[in-house]
């Protein structure tokens, strides 16, 4: 799953030059591949039949490549059992060199930069996570237009991603990334301390109001003989936590007031403007002043605080991202070795005005796939992407060898977890290598499913499943606009904070100062790029409509 996004406080030298020189860099043809006689430009016609790679001239394909710096013995980043059979399948059978361009994950976007600028160095398909990443490169003209050459070579890949992913790399009505594509788009899953319930007798809470009374008991009698030390609402200051508590009060709301009241702040809508906000801050604060939410949530940023109470056997109640309890020697594994008799499991709870679970989801898109401008092998990129994008490659490439990483289980690759070590790490990083994908495809949506479940320790895919399950239940869909909203890009980092203070003081706040609170914060946010972000959205709907 994604992580909540952070933006580093400045920029090197390097990267803020790279970033100025973009444009003109990105537009010039400086292929490093000597002799090549393409097209030129990287527009929708390079690479065609008459491409050296077509001609019978051995071509050479740049490929950007996350490096963890986690190879195993003997593999390096560029020389592993995943490239080999990249090239052994996909280049050697189309006279084409593989070579694999390492980018440390954690300098990413910086390096991205510098190698977008340099025109002859960079890959001929880059990626990022980052939004507003792909949005400068688009906007700064520094893309290669992919429309014709999905058409011309990708239909297996135009199969795949479906017209909902496609669109998220759609920039003023053209092609300007190829969307790597969630095989699951649930974010969330609640989940509760069943041996409690059953300690005190109670089912199993429906309902907002359910839960609040379930919380209430949770204090009162404290059912984990905790001495004192219970938590009945685990919370922190993450979206994890906070988000599927404020969005469950979120009135309905038109098309309209979805596009220019919500706010996009990094990679997650935020309700801010929407109707309802307030009432939800407003039962943050009801829960804090009777003592039902970990108090000091506002300081942890990072949920340890909250993850060791969990594991400590003192919280009764959370809300997380489903998966995430669930991982061998996670947080769930750490519970049952403090109380052995512990049951935490997935609910459905939160309800809004309608009675629905509603929360969010993820967008259906996972990285952005690019071809720069200067890229002289934009045809076999599209053609690279096609072939990763079959059922049988991709199959391969994220499970490795039947019979010796996996076995066919109802159609469903079921890891071997016998296998020897050297077998495990063929595709220790297929995550990075098949970039068109974010998490197991194997099919249909509830093979997926399935194929994900198999990953994790036998004794937690009951209830791995049964939280991926509540996570795409009622789920409503981010908004899509197909152009940068500046303000959000301009103020994001910094009304990030600002969000998360303003859910900070409104919920500390005595009832009876909660509505000064609230406003003064509110009013803070609006006035920190708030408001720039609102009027950008009204004027872009205003344009769309």
């Amino acid at each position: 799953m994604a992580p909540k996004m952070t933006k580093a406080a400045s920029l090197s030298l390097a990267a803020v030059l790279a970033s100025m020189s973009l444009l003109s860099a990105c537009s010039s043809n400086s292929n490093s591949d000597a002799g090549n006689a393409g097209s030129g430009g990287g527009s929708a016609s390079a690479g065609t039949a008459s491409s050296p790679a077509a001609s019978g001239k051995q071509v050479t394909l740049k490929v950007e490549l996350f490096d963890r710096g986690n190879s195993p013995s003997p593999y390096t980043i560029t020389n592993s059992y995943l490239t080999k059979y990249i090239q052994d399948n996909f280049g050697t059978p189309n006279n084409i060199k593989m070579e694999f361009v390492p980018v440390p994950r954690s300098e990413e976007i910086k390096k991205l930069n510098v190698l977008m600028a340099s025109g002859s160095d960079v890959p001929d398909i880059v990626f990022t996570y980052d939004s507003a990443t792909f949005n400068r490169y688009a906007q700064q003209g520094g893309l290669t237009d992919l429309t014709d050459l999905l058409n011309e070579h990708g239909s297996n890949l135009k199969a795949f991603l479906g017209e909902d992913t496609l669109a998220y790399g759609n920039f003023e009505g053209k092609q300007l990334a190829i969307p790597g594509k969630r095989s699951i788009l649930g974010k969330y899953a609640s989940f509760i301390r069943t041996d409690w319930l059953d300690a005190l007798g109670m089912k199993v809470p429906t309902t907002t109001q359910e839960l609040y009374d379930t919380l209430k008991a949770f204090k009162e009698k404290d059912p984990g003989k905790t001495g004192g030390k219970v938590i009945p609402y685990g919370m922190t200051i993450e979206p994890a936590q906070y988000d599927p508590l404020i969005w469950s009060f979120i009135q309905p709301t038109t098309d309209e007031q979805r596009f220019t009241l919500t706010q996009k702040l990094g990679s997650n809508e935020y309700p801010t403007l929407l109707p309802g906000f307030k009432d939800a801050l407003q039962f943050f604060n009801k829960l804090y002043n009777e003592g039902l939410i970990s108090k000091d949530f506002g300081l942890d940023k990072d949920k340890k605080q909250m993850t060791q109470d969990v594991q400590n056997g003192v919280v009764g109640f959370l809300t997380e991202d489903y998966p995430n309890l669930y991982y061998a020697e996670g947080t769930y594994e750490n519970l049952l070795k403090t109380v052995p008799t512990a049951k935490l499991d997935p609910v459905d709870v939160l309800t809004n005005s309608e009675g629905k679970h509603a929360k969010p989801e993820y967008a259906p898109n996972g990285m952005y796939i690019m071809i720069p401008k200067s890229s002289e092998r934009a045809a076999e990129a599209v053609k690279y992407l096609d072939w990763m994008a079959q059922t049988e490659n991709m199959l391969a490439l994220q499970n490795g060898v039947e019979g010796e990483n996996y076995e066919m289980k109802d159609g469903i690759p079921i890891v071997k977890t016998d296998a020897p070590q050297d077998v495990i790490d063929r595709i220790y990083n297929y995550g990075d290598i098949v970039i068109l994908a974010n998490g197991k495809f194997t099919g249909d949506e509830e093979k997926n499913k399935q194929a994900f479940a198999a990953g994790f320790p036998p004794a937690y895919q009951e209830n791995l499943r049964k939280a991926l399950d509540i996570s795409v239940a009622d789920t409503f869909k981010p908004v899509l606009i197909d152009r940068p909203i500046e303000a959000e890009s301009k103020y994001g980092t910094a009304l990030q904070d600002k969000y998360e203070e303003m859910i900070v003081k409104a919920a500390t706040a005595k009832p009876a100062n909660f509505e000064s609170a609230y406003e003064s914060a509110l009013k803070d946010y609006m006035q920190s790029g708030g408001q720039a972000i609102q009027d950008e959205r009204t004027k872009v709907y205003q344009e769309t409509k």
